[in-house]
C-alpha cells in the first residue's frame, strides 16, 4: 500500500508539472465546486515544484486563486438561478446531502457575507459556502472579491507549505497521501454510484 502510495504521490507532482499552472486553475476551479477534490493535490506539489525553480510560487497561489473563484463562482450562480431545492438534488449526487449544505447556510446566516472569506479556510465549508451566497444574492462584487482574498490565502499557505518543507519530503509527503487518498477513493465513489444509478434505471424501464 505504502509503495502505491508513493507512486501515486510521485505521478501527482509529475502531472502538476506538466500541466503548470493552467493545471493549477483547472483543478483548484474543480475543487471549488461540489465535486469532492482536494486542494492539497494541486498546490502542495506546485509549492514543492516552486522550491525546485520549475515554478513560480506567486504565480502558483494566484493560479489556485483564480480556480476557486471560477468554482465558486459555478456554485454561486447556480444556487442563485437554481434555488436550494434544484441544489440538494445535484449535491445528493456527489455525496454532498442536505446536512452540509445546512451547516454551510447555518454558517453564513449567523457570520455574514465575511464567511464567503472565512468559510474559504475551513474544511468541509470552504467549497460549499459559496451556495448560500447565491442563495442569499449576495452582492456580485464583495463575493468575487471575499471568496479570492480568502482562496488566495489558502492557496498561499499550501504553496508555501509545499516551499518551506519541500526538501523534507518526510513532513509533506504524508499530507500529500491522505489528499491522494481522498482523491481516489471520491473518484471510486462516484463511478460506483453511477453505476448503480444507472443499472436502476434500466431496471426500471
Amino acid at each position: 500500500m505504502s509503495a502505491w502510495l508513493g507512486q501515486a504521490v510521485t505521478w501527482v507532482v509529475a502531472m502538476v508539472e506538466q500541466w503548470g499552472y493552467g493545471g493549477i486553475v483547472v483543478m483548484m476551479a474543480i475543487e471549488s465546486t461540489i465535486v469532492p477534490f482536494p486542494s492539497e493535490v494541486a498546490l502542495i506539489p506546485a509549492g514543492y515544484l516552486a522550491a525546485q525553480g520549475k515554478m513560480d510560487p506567486f504565480v502558483a497561489t494566484a493560479a489556485g486563486a483564480v480556480g476557486s473563484l471560477i468554482g465558486a463562482s459555478l456554485n454561486y450562480a447556480a444556487s442563485l438561478w437554481l434555488g436550494r431545492p434544484v441544489m440538494e438534488r445535484i449535491g445528493h449526487y456527489v455525496f454532498v446531502g442536505k446536512d452540509k449544505l445546512d451547516a454551510a447556510e447555518r454558517y453564513f446566516a449567523s457570520h455574514g457575507e465575511i464567511t464567503t472569506f472565512v468559510g474559504r479556510l475551513i474544511p468541509g465549508i470552504r467549497h460549499l459556502i459559496s451556495i448560500p451566497a447565491g442563495i442569499a444574492r449576495m452582492n456580485v462584487a464583495r463575493f468575487a472579491l471575499y471568496t479570492t482574498l480568502g482562496a488566495g490565502l489558502w492557496s498561499g499557505v499550501l504553496v508555501g507549505l509545499g516551499y518551506w518543507v519541500g526538501a523534507n519530503e518526510e513532513v509533506w509527503r504524508p499530507m500529500l497521501q491522505k489528499a491522494t487518498l481522498w482523491l481516489m477513493g471520491g473518484i471510486a465513489v462516484l463511478i460506483v454510484g453511477y453505476v448503480w444509478r444507472h443499472r436502476r434505471r434500466q431496471e426500471s424501464t
